[in-house]
């Protein structure tokens, strides 16, 4: 089963769709027979991606477009908004899914920060203001997908920018579900993928070949689409090294430090080590 919004008669726009994540999506949405625009920097990056997603789909290289966008600026995403309206008619399908971990300090200066927020935060808020209007008059079943992070959930120590950013993404696409789904007659749904260990640019910091423990992008993208249709509006992926069980326990743990009154981020804290190991180990 597929959702109802991924036809041949769809059109997905998929933010950071030219390399990773985001350039699986666009592939497996593409073999679907949904046309397909993807928006990204970097003109031969995109020219890549656009003619690896067309040689997926059905249409070919009619079905598939490449915007370059800046999705930290609104303008930009607007524009990208009217482009796809222009070339196939208006969005069915919207992944929100540019982001960037340049690593950050809590301490640091502003810009690093601004930047991260700018393009892993802002660049949804943007897709969902830009979009999201004209998909609820189209009338039609849809989907709003956002790109979060386990980080922004259990937010461990070492890049609170990245951590902050994402957890930001959750409370927003919790937001938006919440009104679609008090929406009158609107026909769309809000989603937010939670991916696990994934072996792509952003996370193989200098490595080449893929950690035994991470998943590929491709089968992130499968999963996603299986929980699609299952309705799930968590998509909380596994990898090969953290089953659904334990990342169950972790998330429970983190909300536990404000339950129980535990310091800040207890899990890595030297008098919390040994009851952590035990609570993850206990059964639900």
């Amino acid at each position: 089963m597929t959702h109802p919004a991924l036809t041949k008669d769809s059109v997905a726009v998929i933010t950071g769709g030219a390399a990773g994540i985001g350039l699986a999506i666009a592939k497996s949405f593409a073999r679907l027979g949904p046309r397909v625009v993807i928006a990204d920097l970097g003109a031969d990056r995109l020219a890549r991606a656009v003619a690896a997603i067309a040689a997926e789909s059905p249409q070919g290289i009619a079905a598939v477009l490449g915007v370059e966008t800046d999705v930290s600026q609104l303008v930009e995403v607007q524009r990208l908004e009217a482009r796809v309206k222009d070339a196939f008619g208006g969005t069915d399908v919207l992944v929100n899914n540019a982001g960037i971990q340049p690593g950050s300090t809590i301490l640091e200066g502003a810009d690093n920060w601004a930047r991260v927020l700018g393009v892993n935060l802002w660049g949804v808020i943007h897709g969902v203001q830009a979009f999201v209007p004209n998909m609820i008059a189209r009338g039609r079943p849809g989907l709003i997908i956002n790109t979060g992070s386990k980080q922004g959930i259990t937010t461990p120590p070492g890049d609170p920018a990245y951590n902050t950013s994402k957890a930001g993404v959750k409370v927003v696409t919790e937001s938006l579900q919440h009104q679609l789904r008090n929406t009158p007659g609107c026909r769309l749904s809000a989603h937010l993928l939670i991916p696990g260990f994934v072996f792509t640019e952003l996370a193989a910091q200098g490595r080449t070949e893929k950690p035994a423990g991470a998943w590929t992008a491709d089968q992130t993208a499968e999963f996603m689409l299986t929980r699609l249709a299952a309705g799930d509006f968590y998509i909380l992926c596994p990898d090969n090294d953290v089953p659904r069980a334990l990342d169950e326990r972790r998330i429970l743990w983190a909300a536990g430090d404000i339950v129980e009154n535990r310091p800040p981020l207890s899990r890595w804290h030297a008098d919390y080590g040994a009851a952590f190991a035990a609570f993850a180990k206990a059964k639900g």
